[in-house]
């Protein structure tokens, strides 16, 4: 019985009973010419593999990451990938898994943050725009995400997680990918909850540095965006020293 006959009539749902059936691409293995998301060829797609860090302070939010794309986990295909994208006017996301569903979650997400503005006058808060990417990731077609959002609004600075399964949790400070577990024992040591922004950006960058010691997915120098109340700056250094030199 193919997948497009009606079990209760036994008729062809779709009329043709030579046409193709088409899949989406995640049909169990044993499926009509489907293959689940097991069965990709991973060591053939982009990854982040990553650290990123998010720290929120009274005047702002400082995400740091490293810029290394690595195939399967065994080839660094890329050296210059800036993890951290601004989508909002106030607001930033990082990039993290699969480069290809981490590029198009934050364009996705860009848009939905571009038409509210357009149709309500004012830009979503960054509250609204975490759920929103929550529910994007419970729901959508994006493959293994993990980003960080974080960004400035009237109610002050946020940092929020954004886990695969769409959970959205808040904290003062986040960090996601394959370098988080060193990167939050740099953290987890030095973090004041009224530390400046200065401070948060070199404290940042130092946990970055950290895990890319030890992480093989991480590395290469760091992105460092810092986001206050008058917008987003993203800059880029080939290594940490001189993320730390420009304070």
């Amino acid at each position: 019985m193919s997948r497009f006959t009606d079990p209760l009539t036994g008729a062809d749902a779709v009329g043709d009973p030579t046409a193709p059936e088409l899949t989406d691409g995640f049909d169990g293995a044993s499926g009509a010419g489907g293959a689940n998301a097991g069965d990709r060829d991973e060591g053939s797609v982009n990854k982040t593999g990553t650290t990123t860090v998010g720290i929120a302070t009274d005047d702002g939010v400082v995400v740091a990451t490293d810029r290394r794309a690595s195939l399967g986990g065994r080839f660094v295909s890329n050296k210059s990938v800036q993890k951290v994208e601004q989508i909002h006017p106030t607001g930033v996301l990082t990039l993290v898994g699969s480069v290809g569903g981490a590029q198009s979650f934050i364009r996705t997400l860009r848009s939905e943050a571009d038409l509210y503005e357009v149709r309500k006058g004012e830009s979503i808060s960054i509250g609204a725009l975490a759920t929103l990417a929550g529910n994007f990731a419970r729901g959508g077609p994006w493959f293994a995400i993990n980003p960080i959002l974080a960004g400035v609004d009237e109610e002050g600075s946020h940092v929020y997680s954004i886990d695969p399964a769409g959970g959205v949790m808040a904290d003062d400070y986040t960090v996601t990918g394959s370098g988080m577990q060193l990167a939050y024992g740099t953290i987890e040591g030095e973090y004041d909850e009224a530390m400046s922004m200065a401070d948060a950006r070199d404290l940042a960058v130092r946990a970055v540095e950290a895990a890319s010691e030890r992480d093989t997915g991480s590395g290469n120098g760091v992105y460092v965006a810092e986001v206050t109340g008058d917008g987003v700056d993203i800059e880029g250094f080939d290594d940490t020293d001189a993320a730390l030199a420009e304070r």
